[in-house]
C-alpha cells in the first residue's frame, strides 16, 4: 500500500508530501487499515526501559510529528512509542522554504526546518486526547530561536513544566545543527547547568519523569566521555544517539548539487554506521550505565538488529520511515519475534 503512494509522493516537494500524509492519517480508517496490515503484538516484544514498559522497541522519532498532531494515529501504525517536538515556549516558523530535500540515491534526507512549531501550549492541548493510554508518548523540548543562550535554561523549563502532565518522558534537543548556537548547549559546563536545573524541578514533583538527552553523531570520542560524566553527575535517565549530522560524506551526488541544497541535517543511511558506533561507544565505555534510544539510517530490520546489537535498549525510526512506511515497523518487530 504506502509503495504505491510513496511513488505519488515523492513526486511532490518534501513538505508539502507530509502535510498531505498528516492530512490522510486523520481519516480513521486509514490508519486502522495500515495498523490491521502491520501492527504487530507479542509478548516477547514488550521492554521496559527508565520505568516505562513499552509494547514493542520500535519507536517514531522527533521531528516528524513536532506539534502532536497526528501522535495517536502514528501510533495504530505499530509503533511502541512516538516522540513529539521538537516544540519550543513560544510558536515559531522556522527557517525559510525550501527546507527539507529528498536524496533519494542515498535513502536520505537534508533538513533545515528550524524547530518550526505552533508553540508547547498548542501541543500540551492535543496531547491531553490519547486514546491508547498504553502508548508512550515523549516530549522533545527545545528553544526558540530567538533566545539566547545565556537564557536556553528559561525556554527549557518552560517546555518541561506545560508538557509535564501529558507526556511520559523528556528528551532534551540541544544537538539540532538548525538553530543557530544550540550546538554550544552541548559544552560540559553549559549542558550540565541545564540538566541539572531540569532534573532539581523534575525531583520536586511526586512522579518524576525519565529525562532524556538527545546528541549529535557528530561529537568526538573526548566529547563523548564528556557526554557520559554528565549523565552520571545530573543521574538523567538516559541518551538518545544520534540527531542529524552535518558531515557529507558518502553521498552519491555531485559536490555542486550538494551544496546547492546548503546548510542542514542530514539523515537516513549515509547515518547508519556512525549512530551505532556512538551507541556502542556510550555503552562500552559507560559500562552499560544508562539506557541508551538508538536512532540514525534504520532502514531495514537487519539494521535495527545491529542497533540493538550494538547496545540500544530501544529504536527510533525517522527518514527510514519516510521511504519504507509502516511495513517497516512490521518487519522489524516480526524479526525481533522470531
Amino acid at each position: 500500500m504506502y509503495s504505491l503512494l510513496k511513488v505519488f509522493l515523492f513526486r511532490l516537494d518534501p513538505e508539502k508530501a507530509h502535510h498531505l500524509t498528516f492530512s490522510l492519517l486523520k481519516f480513521p480508517t486509514f490508519s486502522k487499515i495500515a495498523g490491521l496490515m502491520f501492527k504487530k503484538e507479542h509478548p516477547s516484544l514488550k521492554r521496559t526501559v527508565f520505568g516505562l514498559e513499552f509494547k514493542n522497541p520500535v519507536g517514531l522519532a522527533a521531528g516528524l510529528d513536532k506539534d502532536a498532531i497526528a501522535f495517536n494515529q502514528l501510533g495504530e501504525l505499530g509503533f511502541g512509542f512516538i516522540e513529539i517536538g521538537t516544540v519550543t515556549p513560544k510558536a515559531q516558523p522556522g527557517n525559510d522554504k525550501p527546507r527539507l530535500f529528498r536524496l533519494t540515491k542515498n535513502e536520505a534526507l537534508i533538513n533545515r526546518m528550524g524547530f518550526n512549531n505552533h508553540g508547547v501550549i498548542d501541543a500540551a492541548k492535543r496531547l491531553k486526547h490519547r486514546t491508547d493510554k498504553s502508548l508512550i508518548i515523549g516530549g522533545n523540548i527545545g528553544k526558540n530561536k530567538v533566545t539566547l543562550n545565556e537564557n536556553a535554561v528559561d525556554d527549557y523549563i518552560i517546555g518541561f513544566n506545560e508538557l509535564f502532565d501529558v507526556v511520559d518522558y523528556f528528551v532534551v534537543n540541544v544537538s539540532s545543527p538548525n538553530t543557530p548556537n544550540l550546538r554550544d548547549l552541548q559544552e560540559k559546563e553549559p549542558l550540565t547547568k541545564l540538566l541539572n536545573t531540569l532534573q532539581d524541578l523534575n525531583n520536586k514533583k511526586a512522579n518524576p519523569k525519565p529525562i532524556l538527552l538527545k546528541i549529535a553523531p557528530d561529537l568526538t570520542d573526548t566529547q563523548l566521555d564528556d557526554i557520559i560524566d554528565i549523565v552520571k553527575q545530573t543521574k538523567i535517565a538516559g541518551i538518545i544517539a544520534t540527531n542529524t549530522t552535518i558531515s557529507r560524506d558518502g553521498l552519491n551526488y555531485e559536490k555542486a548539487e550538494i551544496e546547492k541544497i546548503g546548510m542542514g541535517g542530514l539523515s537516513g543511511k549515509p547515518l547508519t554506521k556512525r549512530s551505532t558506533e556512538v551507541i556502542r561507544y556510550l555503552k562500552q565505555k559507560s559500562n552499560n550505565a544508562f539506557p541508551v534510544i538508538g536512532v540514525g539510517g534504520i532502514h531495514s530490520a537487519d539494521d535495527a538488529l545491529e542497533k540493538l546489537d550494538a547496545g540500544a535498549d530501544l529504536i527510533q525510526l525517522y527518514t527510514g520511515f519516510v521511504y519504507h512506511g509502516p511495513k517497516l515497523i512490521n518487519d522489524i518487530n516480526t524479526k525481533l519475534i522470531k
